[in-house]
């Protein structure tokens, strides 16, 4: 169940949607790859108020992974941005993946522009079989992404599943200003391991036990999207943006 990360990146599709950076991790028991891919500000909003230099980054363990910044003086307004890979340094070099072991895995939103806002977290995690399907008899629970709450991050139970995590920071997050993070580690739950078949084999010596993972190549996958609406407003640029109904009351956002 063990292996090396490869990188893989995809390149983001479709028009614009919600102001994102997203960043995701694609592996298996064998570690398939990591990817990461930036998505959009959202044109819903952005056409009902002035345009100012809006932007956001995502930190991998204090590095910078992914970020969209818009850049009002050049070429009369343009998005500057940069795609990364996740997990490329999680495992130590010479070393292998192991289920089971805690591996760190801080994540944590930068406001890149020159405007405060609100930011909200969508994680997703799943699995896929070998032929690219998701993977129906795994849980997204044995993906153990650990999650920090204590901070000023909060979960939207109403719109979380199985599957999917909503997080909202609480606090406007200024110009310049760094998330504290949002989740701190991340590992594979060990009973994916001892999901195995055993068959018998006869040999010129006998009979031979042969033990094989029920999983072996099945991918697991963790996505994080991060979502940013200016703090001017906030309560109808969330609601616009996100259809998300919250209070804002002193620069304090609840849901």
């Amino acid at each position: 169940m063990a292996g090396r990360i490869r990188k893989l990146i995809i390149s983001p599709a479709g028009t614009l949607g919600a102001f994102a950076l997203a960043a995701g991790l694609l592996a298996s028991s064998s570690i398939g790859g990591a990817r990461a891919a930036l998505t959009y500000y959202s044109e819903t909003y952005t056409s009902r108020v002035q345009m100012y230099d809006i932007g956001v980054t995502l930190l991998e363990n204090g590095q910078e992974v992914s970020w969209r910044n818009y850049d009002s003086k050049r070429d009369n307004g343009s998005w500057q941005e940069e795609k990364g890979a996740l997990l490329e340094d999680m495992v130590p070099e010479g070393d292998s993946l192991r289920i089971g072991v805690w591996y760190p895995e801080e994540l944590k939103v930068q406001n890149s522009g020159t405007i405060n806002q609100y930011v909200r977290v969508s994680l997703y995690k799943y699995w896929l079989n070998g032929e690219g399907q998701k993977e129906q008899t795994l849980t997204p629970d044995l993906i153990d992404l650990e999650l920090k709450t204590d901070n000023g991050w909060m979960i939207d139970e109403e719109s979380s599943t199985d599957e999917r995590t909503i997080l909202y920071y609480s606090r406007v997050l200024q110009s310049g200003e760094t998330s504290p993070a949002f989740s701190g580690r991340l590992r594979i739950d060990e009973s994916v391991a001892k999901k195995v078949t055993q068959t018998t084999e006869e040999t010129a010596n006998g009979m031979k036990i042969i033990t094989s993972y029920d999983y072996d190549g099945v991918k697991f996958c963790v996505e994080a999207t991060v979502d940013a609406v200016q703090e001017h407003n906030a309560q109808d640029a969330i609601w616009s943006a996100w259809g998300r109904r919250v209070t804002v009351d002193n620069g304090m956002l609840s849901l």
